[in-house]
């Protein structure tokens, strides 16, 4: 993740979700979960779309809680190998990308 994301200007990393947190211009884009997967921030048009993909499943905060459009979870499985990772972590920065106007 953190090699993906070394171009970066502003990268910070925050414990958060039960994960680790990648922020980019203060705003989260993933977080890797204890389990491998990743909790994927972004952009709500696209959410009916990506959860087709793979291993994509809606975000849930708990029992009956889902996050919401936006909030996708991809199973570890999923993103085991190098392109899956990095194809998620550019839709994340995409959304990213039009939230900070960058």
């Amino acid at each position: 993740m953190r090699s993906l994301l070394a171009d970066e200007p502003v990268v910070r990393e925050v414990s958060m979700f039960g994960g680790r947190s990648f922020m980019v211009n203060e705003k989260m884009i993933v977080s890797a979960l204890r389990n491998g997967g990743l909790l994927v921030r972004v952009d709500a048009d696209q959410h009916g779309e990506l959860l087709r993909t793979p291993g994509a499943k809606q975000a849930v905060m708990g029992p009956g809680r889902d996050m919401g459009p936006g909030w996708i979870e991809v199973s570890a499985e999923s993103v085991s190998g190098d392109e899956a990772l990095a194809t998620w972590v550019s839709v994340a920065m995409a959304f990213n990308r039009t939230m900070t106007g960058h």
